[in-house]
């Protein structure tokens, strides 16, 4: 029978097996990869080399062509290393050979600075190299070329802004990621030959925050793995410089023991009849140090630091293999994982399990095929091959391999569109990159794969943006569970769906992906500004009231030349959120007029009147929590005597009549008169409690007995002080109005545990 079968560790120091020779260690096919430690850079012989052992059909002179135009437009600029700056380029260029991508690609990265540091044009691109190419460099010059909305920006926002560009490039053609990736990783291995230490840590953590993800992201596990461990070492280098020692002791040590576990494992797919290709990985520093940081451990205690990829023919294989580790070894419960069932979404498909070997020791066994070794490598440049007699990108083949890998930016662009800035892009984007995964299932059978802690809401807008935003339940498993439920592997997720989207103000607090909270960000944006319209409009009404004219939107044509508006509903918001005060629009809107009438006087004489129109905070009037909130310091329940102060770019803070701030935050407001919809004895509020209670068994249940059978539910409480024999208590309680909370602090007083109760209307703090 013939096989094919080696042993080797990707670590360049780890010791071979004793008992395999040199032929096989060389006959297994090692993916080519370009040395970070060599001094010299590709020639150009070498890297034609290099292109045509996987495409024999490869154009030379469009290699050859972007090689010398390279060496001749950076002439005699110079690196930090003291290499001349083209050698950065053709290593760039022989790491996307490495990826084996086509030679557009390996062109771009030949030549993807020439824009930026060289007299180069993109008309010269186009016609020595075509349009591709020079769209493809143009497209990564400019990822580092950005426009900043802010006059001094921060670090934090030029990172963010970047990175909204990026997104948008890569999501075009996946080619500008790839060679920006590579860019990245070449800069990354000479980063210590730059000059300044903050700038080098600014880097790394960049490269950290942004590029690793990305490159995991879309699969490419080779350059993620060494950017990550780059990154640390610039880092924190005392843990990296610590691990790395830890390894080599415990490579001393385990020696002998993987060598007879490879030899073991070889003889057993010999007995079997399997044929089968063995080598052996160890994890990478970083890998282990994040381990150590997330899970508490030491580093004794990493299972995994080695473990056996066995690649077999095919996936029926894959399978038999388990079944044989299992039969001959006693496997760990809960540590096997299916991943070529449910493939991850970047595309990755393996067996995972972990064996007992010898000594009782723990060792993990990866089962995959020759095909999903390579893209488990090589992740989307893993899907360039041969097509129609040209070597390019084969949506086909992705899509036989499980999908398209592109699909894994796109949630990306979504978020982008939906987010209010570039920084709040950054955090969402971070919190879909970082996570683990947890995989669900639509009731069709559609894989869904969410971040660790996902719930329903996530869910539905992983779906599609439109399910998310009309979502108002779910049923998981077939049973109706909360909307804060985390899901598990392997959940059945149905959306319940209403008609017009009305999401929950907590429900940011309860979605976990970058998308559900981007979305529902929108969802607040888009209903704040319809409010602030409503309350603009209104004010403007009032305004030419006040000055007995007759109000419509063609009647302040002028008025928005004057203020800088184009449109009636623009000068509406801005009115509505307070950006625009009510004095500098009739100042615009009636010229001349008299300006030392006071803010007071005019809110009084058109707000604070009973002929005034009211505001109502539910049903058809504005919403609680959009533009209308209701203030934590007097806590305003239906059936007070309210008042709203507009707060600029907030919209309107709701006060009762005698609560202390109007005192302060009031003199210098817009009042509003807010009153309270008659229905609104059927909806609830939160009232809350200040109660004195007796420190004995039993006076909180009878508290909480009280309460529930008043009619109220107790959703909080707090102690606020403490001693031997009293506690001083907070209760938040939700009643239909201010009677039905006078009832239940009647009812508390009526109780035996208690000393004190009386209605709060001020904040309170928390007892230590």
């Amino acid at each position: 029978m013939h096989r094919s079968l080696g042993f080797y560790f990707t670590h360049p120091s780890f010791p071979v097996a004793d008992s395999l020779s040199s032929a096989y260690i060389s006959s297994v096919n090692k993916p080519v990869d370009i040395n970070p430690q060599k001094a010299t850079y590709l020639r150009q012989y070498e890297l034609v080399d290099l292109v045509r052992e996987y495409d024999p059909s490869v154009d030379e002179n469009l290699l050859n062509k972007a090689y010398v135009y390279a060496t001749k437009a950076h002439g005699a600029q110079m690196r930090h290393s003291g290499d001349p700056y083209y050698a950065h380029p053709i290593e760039v260029a022989g790491i996307l050979a490495s990826l084996h991508l086509d030679v557009q690609s390996i062109c771009t990265g030949l030549l993807h600075d020439v824009l930026e540091d060289t007299d180069a044009t993109f008309e010269d691109l186009s016609k020595m190299f075509g349009e591709e190419i020079a769209k493809l460099v143009d497209g990564v010059t400019k990822l580092g070329q950005v426009e900043l909305s802010t006059p001094n920006p921060s670090r934090e926002t030029r990172q963010a802004e970047n990175f909204q560009k990026f997104v948008l490039a890569m999501s075009r053609d996946v080619r500008v990621l790839l060679v920006k990736l590579c860019d990245r990783l070449h800069n990354m291995r000479t980063l210590q030959f730059h000059p300044k230490q903050a700038s080098r840590e600014r880097i790394s953590r960049e490269t950290l925050d942004i590029y690793a993800p990305l490159a995991r992201r879309i699969g490419v596990d080779r350059i993620c793995s060494e950017l990550e461990d780059l990154s640390f070492k610039h880092l924190n280098p005392s843990a990296f410089e610590s691990i790395n020692k830890r390894l080599d002791n415990w490579r001393a040590d385990q020696k002998a023991a993987i060598s007879q576990m490879s030899v073991a494992l070889r003889d057993l797919m010999d007995e079997q009849n399997v044929t089968a290709r063995i080598y052996g990985r160890e994890k990478r520093a970083y890998a282990i140090w994040r381990k150590l940081q997330r899970q508490g451990i030491a580093f004794e205690d990493v299972a995994d630091i080695y473990a056996f990829r066995v690649i077999v023919p095919d996936t029926a294989t894959c399978y038999r293999v388990m079944g044989i580790l299992h039969t001959h070894y006693r496997c760990v419960p809960a540590r096997f994982r299916d991943f070529i069932s449910v493939k991850k979404p970047n595309g990755y498909q393996s067996l995972h399990t972990t064996i007992l070997g010898p000594e009782n020791k723990r060792l993990e066994i990866q089962i995959r095929t020759e095909r999903m070794e390579d893209i488990a490598e090589r992740g989307v440049a893993a899907h360039w091959a041969y097509k129609n007699d040209s070597y390019a990108y084969d949506p086909v083949m992705a899509q036989d391999a499980g999908g398209d890998p592109l699909r894994r930016i796109r949630p990306l662009v979504e978020m982008m569109e939906q987010s209010g800035d570039a920084d709040e892009f950054l955090e969402h984007a971070k919190l879909e990159m970082f996570a683990d995964q947890v995989f669900t299932f639509t009731p069709k059978g559609d894989l869904i794969s969410l971040p660790r802690g996902a719930t329903p809401i996530d869910f539905a807008y992983a779906v599609h943006t439109k399910v998310g935003d009309t979502c108002i339940g779910a049923l998981i498993n077939n049973r109706e569970k909360p909307l804060r439920t985390r899901l598990q592997n392997g959940d059945v997720v149905k959306v319940i769906r209403g008609g017009e989207p009305e999401p929950q103000a907590d429900w940011e607090n309860i979605a976990t992906t970058g998308k559900a909270r981007a979305a529902l960000r929108r969802l607040t944006r888009d209903r704040e500004a319809k409010e602030f319209i409503r309350i603009g409009a209104m004010l403007a009404d009032h305004a030419f009231a006040r000055e007995e004219k007759d109000y419509s939107e063609s009647s302040i044509g002028d008025t928005l030349k004057r203020l800088g508006f184009k449109k009636p509903a623009e000068l509406y918001e801005a009115l509505g959120s307070g950006d625009l005060t009510i004095q500098k629009f009739m100042a615009s809107a009636f010229p001349g007029r008299d300006s030392t009438i006071a803010l007071e006087e005019f809110a009084e004489r058109e707000f604070i009147t009973d002929s005034t129109v009211k505001l109502y905070v539910k049903g058809d009037g504005l919403t609680s929590g959009v533009s209308l909130h209701l203030s934590d310091c007097c806590s305003p329940i239906p059936g007070d005597r309210i008042v709203g102060l507009q707060k600029p770019g907030r919209g309107v803070v709701i006060h009762t009549i005698d609560c202390d701030v109007l005192d302060t935050d009031g003199k210098n407001a817009q009042w509003l008169d807010i009153g309270w919809r008659r229905a609104a004895e059927l909806a609830t509020s939160t009232g809350r409690v200040t109660a004195t209670v007796e420190h004995v068994p039993g006076a909180l249940a009878d508290v909480t007995k009280i309460v529930g059978e008043s009619g109220g539910n107790l959703i909080n409480i707090n102690t606020v002080q403490r001693s031997t024999t009293f506690f001083d208590m907070i209760f938040d309680v939700e009643v239909t109005d201010n009677k039905h909370l006078m009832h239940i602090i009647a009812a508390l007083r009526t109780s035996a545990y208690v000393v004190a109760a009386q209605r709060t209307m001020g904040e309170f703090t928390l007892a230590e």
